[in-house]
């Protein structure tokens, strides 16, 4: 079905031609399941940590949900100059926010992540992250036209500025994925070896740098290593839940380990997808999230620009990656990193920062009419 005449050249319609509406699909019916997944497990995790309502975080999330939806699109509507300059824009007043939480922060978990805003708390970090990846990879295209410029340097200082802030929180796990997408940028916009030979030398010794000085991380990496010597309770129940639902699950509301498993509808959804419906679930759930981020990583890699090549494929690696390492957890194939599933865990910052990451991939991503790609070569 046709929804606006070939002779509509208004910006609506130039980006429905040119959006992949693919990807959008897919997203939606993440955030989709991530509604259904609320019902499951909302009820339970309210119960457990004392709200009267039971219902409260399937509220939470259907509104949360909703502004992802508007976020998604919102942005993608944006071309290549303007991802750049909103990028910019919330690069600062989240690194602001970060530096601000660590004197009046929330604290929770032994973690001081949050801002309270109002009635509820808002992580700065689940935005910063797309942000930093969309101003990098301008940067770092930079180097093309202006050669003598110190483009990578101040990429990179970007870069470990808001790392540290990570660090500080203490945030070990958005850290390493941050670190990774920065990383998967800088080698799409070409990076010489010796910054490799930098990356891998300064990432073995801040590794072990943590694993030394963070007592959590170290009980992370020990209770993976050596399970018989810790408390691994979330990790087991974690993988009690998805093998007790088997294929075909034990039906919608009829799991029973998301009643003793803590954040079971946050970082651990994916194993009340499990229990509830079963591998069939999980399956699609992982081949959504391959759809979404294989496509995306080639539509992004024949872009001619190289800014929007770098950027679409970073954001699009940063949406992967954190999926595959909630999916991990929950497989116990890695140490828990307290990282939640993008567009389906509970958690409007998540939700919110995940949905953003999309909507930038999708702008930075569309088919640019030739007069569109004319302007943007004198931006």
């Amino acid at each position: 079905m046709q929804i606006f005449r070939r002779s509509d050249t208004s910006p609506l319609a130039e980006w429905w031609r040119t959006v992949d509406k693919g990807l959008i699909a897919a997203a939606l019916i993440l955030l989709g399941a991530g509604l259904v997944l609320s019902l499951a497990a909302g009820p339970a995790a309210a119960s457990r940590i004392g709200y009267d309502d039971p219902f409260y975080f399937v509220y939470r999330q259907a509104i949360f949900a909703i502004a992802a939806a508007v976020v998604l699109i919102a942005s993608s509507l944006l071309d290549a100059v303007w991802a750049r300059r909103v990028c910019a824009i919330l690069f600062l007043i989240c690194f602001l926010m970060m530096a601000t939480l660590l004197l009046v922060g929330h604290e929770a978990k032994g973690a001081t992540r949050w801002l309270r805003i109002g009635g509820t708390t808002f992580q700065p970090s689940e935005v910063i992250k797309p942000a930093l990846i969309v101003l990098s990879a301008w940067l770092l295209a930079q180097r093309d036209k202006f050669p003598e410029g110190p483009w990578a340097p101040v990429a990179f200082a970007f870069y470990a500025v808001t790392v540290g802030l990570l660090l500080l929180q203490p945030d070990v796990g958005q850290a390493a994925l941050l670190t990774a997408g920065f990383i998967i940028v800088f080698f799409i916009a070409g990076l010489p070896w010796l910054w490799a030979g930098a990356f891998v030398v300064g990432g073995a010794g801040l590794g072990w740098g943590l694993y030394t000085l963070l007592p959590h991380v170290r009980q992370r990496v020990n209770s993976f290593l050596y399970p018989t010597e810790y408390d691994t309770y979330q990790i087991d129940k974690a993988r009690e839940a998805i093998e007790r639902g088997g294929m075909f699950g034990v039906g919608p509301g009829e799991g029973a380990v998301k009643r003793v498993l803590p954040d079971a509808h946050t970082d651990f959804i994916y194993s009340v997808a499990g229990e509830e419906f079963g591998l069939i679930l999980c399956v699609l759930l992982l081949l959504l999230f391959a759809v979404i981020s294989v496509k995306g990583v080639v539509a992004a890699s024949k872009q001619s620009d190289i800014y929007q090549r770098a950027a679409g494929v970073g954001l699009y690696s940063l949406f992967g990656l954190q999926a595959v390492i909630n999916m991990s957890v929950n497989l116990s194939l890695i140490p828990p990193k307290g990282m939640t599933l993008p567009l389906v865990s509970s958690g409007g910052s998540s939700l919110l920062g995940t949905a953003l990451t999309l909507g930038l991939a999708l702008a930075l991503t569309r088919k640019q009419p030739e007069s569109s790609l004319s302007h943007l070569r004198h931006v």
